[in-house]
């Protein structure tokens, strides 16, 4: 019997059958056990009044060029730039893709109306739309939007669907970030491999991977260019105290020695003591890009490592929604935290004992509904652990809970002194902290009591910068030793992959303050969810390598970001601005025919200007050889040999 004929006699009964479809099987499995689909059939779940069925990620795509005509089959620069009419989408053309389409497309001709459960992100929104669109759904559709796969979220889900139209604003983004993306990465890599490529190898280039990778071609000439520069300072030591002179480093040693004899001529003599308390508050928790930049610091695992990890985290209930860009948590999260505390409290007992019985802290540093949208911080679902999770899962689960168990800890508190000197008229500066409250720091000294495999030395939440000074007393004098120390200027340092993340999330900005951060994030190169693929087809490309934990260009990266002259296509603020323009189309603020209209205008600028070089350049791509490529797997981590997903040569990212 077909599905349509089961279908068919439900609705002899005249039940109404409500269609849902999840982004991949074990979803679908979980919704269709809670929601009472226990029936398997090929390709769906049936019962109760319910089909569920699923993709498998994407089963659409944007048609390629020669779909739209043969002209374009070829690749030749009298076509540039391709600007379809109208862009329309296909199947991708693999037997599974097509055969679980065409079961959602029967699946649809024959329900009532359809749940829209794919991930609750701009990314899940476009692959449902377009299975939807392309298989001619006319039927009403709502949406699930949940933050976890529990039981509970799921239910609770599941009786506050929302109306696909209250999503509309998110498709569009999400079209028009692809739409961008094919406008600007088909034609710009057709156009640079046609114009400079040797043997017509393929020169990729991309809306978000052509300014990340001149973001590590830019810091490498910084580090190849960097002259160094000494200098010599001007210390002295009372009573096991080092000291720094309020002078400017000299330029040379003779007029620092000139000083230092001076000096040595008089006695020490403290001046003033300041004593400031001060407080520091729990870290931010995390979003997808800080969980990746830690990740890869404490642990070696690379972004694409990562995000697959907290997918699988996600996947087993254990972690929330991971495709995030927020730092915080909305008001009605508060009152379920005693109980997610509760249900990981067998693995971090030590830490929760010191908030057994009191009511937890509620912050505004966490908690604040205004800097939350669709999605909330990365937290843990209060599922029990089970035993059978790989090294990976373990350690990254551990990030994510013991940054939410701080969070409930009161500030640390401290006690900063600043002492003040002088030998003559030359002034001396020493400080120190003590610590009077570790406050929520106990939580990470604590951190080798909780999981052994990690060295609590790496994580710089555990580092109290304790200086502790001696009791001095203003007025006090005393003989001293002063020395003249030599200082060497140092390059900046190559990019890891977790200070390249950082400075994707802030378009090339070097910030470390964390409110100024999150204002640049709109602003950002590519998405979260996107920026572990980028960087990943940098590598594939072999525009990139690793030695050790830092990333090089290679030279063929180098030869492209030197050929490309149009700002347009390198600059991470001209490309953060787009990304702005998509977020404010995400917000219903930004006309998404303005965003497309642009796009077209900038490719056409593109072409004209490469066309008028004359300079006969040449750039020898480097794809990867099967030995490098063996060579680059190898200094991943074991858990990170999952299968990767194939990337097109067009494809721009």
């Amino acid at each position: 019997m077909n599905s349509g004929t089961r279908l068919r006699n439900y609705n002899n009964y005249r039940l109404t059958v409500i269609l849902c479809i999840t982004e991949k099987p074990p979803v679908a499995a979980d919704i269709a056990r809670i929601i009472g689909a226990t029936t398997r059939r090929q390709g769906y779940f049936e019962g109760n009044g319910y089909c569920v069925t699923w993709t498998y990620g994407h089963l659409c795509t944007l048609k390629e060029p020669a779909d739209y005509t043969l002209n374009w089959r070829s690749w030749a620069l009298s076509s540039l730039p391709m600007i379809p009419p109208k862009f329309g989408i296909k199947v991708i053309p693999q037997a599974n893709k097509e055969t679980q389409f065409n079961t959602i497309k029967t699946l649809i001709q024959q329900c009532d109306e359809i749940i829209n459960c794919g991930d609750a992100g701009q990314e899940g929104e476009l692959i449902q739309r377009w299975v939807m669109q392309k298989a001619g759904c006319n039927k009403p559709v709502k949406r699930l939007w949940i933050n976890s796969l529990t039981e509970e979220a799921i239910r609770e889900g599941f009786a506050h669907l929302k109306d696909q139209k209250d999503l509309e604003p998110l498709y569009t983004a999400g079209l028009c970030r692809a739409i961008g993306d094919w406008i600007l990465g088909i034609n710009a890599t057709r156009l640079y491999t046609l114009k400079y490529s040797t043997d017509r190898q393929i020169l990729s280039v991309g809306r978000v991977q052509t300014p990340t990778l001149a973001l590590l071609v830019n810091r490498q000439k910084e580090i190849e260019n960097f002259v160094p520069k000494d200098s010599w300072e001007l210390k002295t030591t009372y009573r096991d105290t080092l000291f720094t002179s309020l002078l400017k480093p000299f330029d040379t040693p003779e007029k620092g020695q000139a000083i230092l004899s001076e000096v040595s001529k008089y006695p020490f003599v403290v001046t003033d003591i300041e004593k400031k308390s001060g407080k520091e508050a729990p870290p931010r928790l995390f979003d997808l890009t800080s969980l990746q930049v830690e990740c890869n610091k404490k642990f070696g695992l690379s972004a694409d490592q990562t995000l697959k990890t907290i997918q699988s985290l996600y996947e087993k209930k254990l972690a929330t929604y991971p495709r995030v860009d927020t730092t915080y948590l909305p008001d009605d999260v508060y009152p379920k935290c005693k109980g997610i505390l509760n249900g990981i409290s067998q693995h971090y007992a030590n830490v929760l004992q010191p908030l057994r019985g009191e009511k937890l802290r509620k912050s505004k540093k966490v908690f604040d509904n205004s800097k939350v949208t669709d999605h909330h911080a990365i937290i843990p679902t209060g599922e029990p652990l089970p035993p059978s999770l790989t090294m990976d899962e373990r350690n990254v689960f551990d990030t994510i809970a013991l940054r939410f168990i701080a969070a409930f800890y009161p500030d640390c508190s401290f006690e900063q002194t600043i002492v003040m000197g002088e030998a003559d008229k030359y002034k001396f500066k020493t400080s120190g902290r003590v610590i009077n409250d570790p406050g929520w720091k106990f939580v990470y000294q604590q951190r080798k009591g909780i999981t052994s495999e990690v060295d609590s030395e790496k994580d710089d939440s555990s580092k109290d910068d304790t200086a502790i000074l001696p009791d001095f007393a203003k007025g006090e004098s005393g003989p001293h030793t002063p020395t003249l120390a030599k200082k060497t200027s140092q390059p900046p340092k190559y990019y890891t992959e977790g200070t390249l993340l950082k400075a994707m999330e802030t378009a090339g900005a070097n910030v470390e303050d964390e409110d100024l951060r999150d204002a640049l994030k709109a602003n950002g190169l590519g998405r979260p969810s996107t920026r572990a693929a980028i960087i990943e087809i940098l590598f594939k490309r072999g525009y990139i390598k690793r030695e050790r934990k830092s990333l090089r260009a290679t030279q063929a990266g180098i030869d492209l970001i030197n050929v490309i002259q149009e700002e347009l296509l390198k600059s991470p603020k001209l490309t953060g601005i787009w990304e702005g323009r998509l977020r404010q189309i995400e917000r219903g603020e930004y006309s998404a025919a303005d965003f497309i209209k642009h796009q077209k205008e900038m490719i056409s600028e593109i072409v004209l200007s490469v066309l008028r070089d004359n300079s006969n350049r040449r750039i020898e791509a480097q794809q990867l050889t099967e030995t490098e490529a063996k060579q680059e797997s190898a200094t991943k981590k074991k858990s990170g040999k999952t299968k990767k997903k194939e990337n097109k040569q067009e494809n721009n990212g």
